[in-house]
């Protein structure tokens, strides 16, 4: 049985097909054990650590941090039994896959004995690409893994498969010689075949500041002129300049070209909020209400809460008032919490309460399972859970899969609300604005009073105006008296 077994990048579940390596937690010669993390991968879901089927020492180590990888791909070659003796070949792999050093290229029967992992492995069960009950492959959420090989796009300078057998050798084809850059006037400037390399927005800076291209050295690829190699040249120009010229040279000439754009590949939780965004705009017929309330006295009971002994560690915030709101308010107007399931409503007796997060990574929404039996102290303390590991960047697929209802608390950013769009498979969300002091008449008098503005987004194939409008104005009449609306509801 071979001793150097290589993993696969297992399927993480939700359908998504490949993976951000985004930082190795094991290097090569490492000891490690069974089920240790070796590597944290970042999903289209979230960021997550994947452990080790097999306990030994770390032979090869595939992919740099940085790299995305498809499920299905190997990520490292782990040797099984590092205590029975030296491996055929000594070389040490670098994590690009290429033997490290001028040491020699590893033996066909090495490469024969190297043995991928199987389907089923030592991983205990549950965990990630181990045994689940039904013979199925454990995941970590979602809809189990791919059945079709996954397809790879080549990597930059990597031999084809079909070339591995051994060619007839072939005599390298004539290089041409190389030729000096040199400008048309035969000055050093940077040319091929008579004409200078330089973009467009260089050469119309280069007219403007009086400079000949030609006569410079690029120091761009290629050889190309950049702007700076300009600026420096006409900078030189105008100091060597008798003064009246230093006039005529001034202001650098506006400029707009793509040297000065900047390109940000889409993937991970950007590319899958833009599909899921788009998806709902487009499927589900928005209708958005609003509501301004005071909160004057919600705020006033979130300081005699904040008193009491048993809450002083609690993090208390209006938005745990406003989630109190909502899931009592669904309890009056059970249509709200529903998903259109196309020939049918589907109405849940359970509201997975999602609170939309801004992280480094972007927006992610991750939920309260079942939130509706939970006490407001356990609902405090969730709520502060679930932000912490967003902020942390730990927040699992499975945490953000399911919800049933949505609060987006634009108000930490100074927003007094919005039109939040629907998370797919949802027929609400709740956009909570920011809490300000502002002039309220009250008991006939004007006052200054802590004024909020709620925004509510529905989905009209479910929720008609007249059973929107009463849930949000319950969702307001438990955010202006808390306590008189406990009294009432429950």
């Amino acid at each position: 049985m071979s001793r150097i077994k290589e993993f696969n990048l297992p399927d993480l579940g939700e359908g998504l097909t490949e993976g951000e390596i985004l930082s190795w937690l094991v290097k090569v010669g490492d000891v490690i054990e069974l089920n240790q993390p070796i590597v944290e991968v970042e999903t289209a879901k979230a960021a997550v650590e994947i452990p080790a089927k097999w306990a030994g020492r770390v032979q090869r180590l595939f992919h740099p941090e940085g790299t995305t990888v498809e499920v299905g791909t190997p990520i490292i070659a782990i040797d099984t039994d590092p205590d029975a003796g030296p491996l055929d070949t000594p070389d040490t792999p670098s994590v690009t896959g290429q033997p490290s050093g001028d040491l020699p290229a590893p033996s066909a029967a090495s490469l024969a004995a190297v043995e991928v992992a199987p389907a089923e492995g030592m991983v205990e069960p549950g965990l990630i690409g181990g045994p689940a009950p039904g013979g199925r492959t454990a995941v970590l959420v979602g809809y189990g893994p791919r059945t079709t090989a996954a397809k790879r796009r080549p990597r930059k300078g990597a031999v084809p498969a079909q070339a591995v057998t051994t060619p007839a050798p072939v005599a390298p084809a004539p290089q041409p010689a190389a030729v000096p850059a040199q400008g048309r006037n035969g000055q050093g400037g940077t040319a091929v075949g008579g004409l200078v390399l330089a973009k467009p927005p260089v050469r119309k800076l280069a007219k403007d500041l009086g400079v000949d291209l030609s006569t410079l050295t690029g120091s761009g690829p290629l050889g190309s002129i950049t702007r700076e190699d300009v600026q420096q040249a006409a900078s030189g120009a105008v100091a060597t300049a008798e003064p009246i010229a230093a006039t005529v040279v001034g202001t650098t000439a506006p400029s707009f070209g793509a040297d000065r754009e900047q390109r940000i590949p889409v993937k991970g939780v950007r590319k899958l909020t833009a599909e899921n965004m788009s998806r709902s705009a487009f499927t589900a017929p928005h209708v958005t209400e609003f509501l301004t309330v005071d909160m004057t006295r919600a705020m006033k009971a979130l300081d005699r809460l904040r008193g009491r002994r048993e809450w002083r560690d609690v993090r208390v915030s209006p938005l745990l008032l406003v989630a109190k709101a909502v899931l009592l308010a669904v309890k009056r107007h059970p249509m709200v919490n529903s998903t259109w399931a196309g020939d049918e409503i589907v109405v849940k007796e359970y509201v997975n309460l999602g609170i939309a997060a801004a992280t480094e990574r972007g927006l992610i929404v991750p939920n309260i399972k079942d939130a509706g039996r939970l006490t407001l102290r356990e609902l405090a303390d969730a709520m502060t859970g679930l932000v912490q590991t967003a902020k942390a960047g730990r927040t699992s697929p499975a945490d953000m899969s399911g919800g049933t209802l949505t609060i987006t608390n634009v108000g930490v950013f100074g927003v007094d609300t919005g039109t939040p769009i629907l998370p797919p498979g949802e027929s609400a969300i709740l956009a909570f604005g920011a809490v300000r002091e502002m002039p309220w008449v009250h008991k006939g008098k004007v006052r200054p009073r802590q004024v909020t503005t709620l925004g509510l987004s529905f989905d009209h194939r479910i929720i008609d105006g007249e059973l929107g409008s009463k849930f949000l104005r319950d969702i307001g009449d438990f955010l202006a008296d808390p306590e008189a609306a406990l009294l009432a509801w429950t």
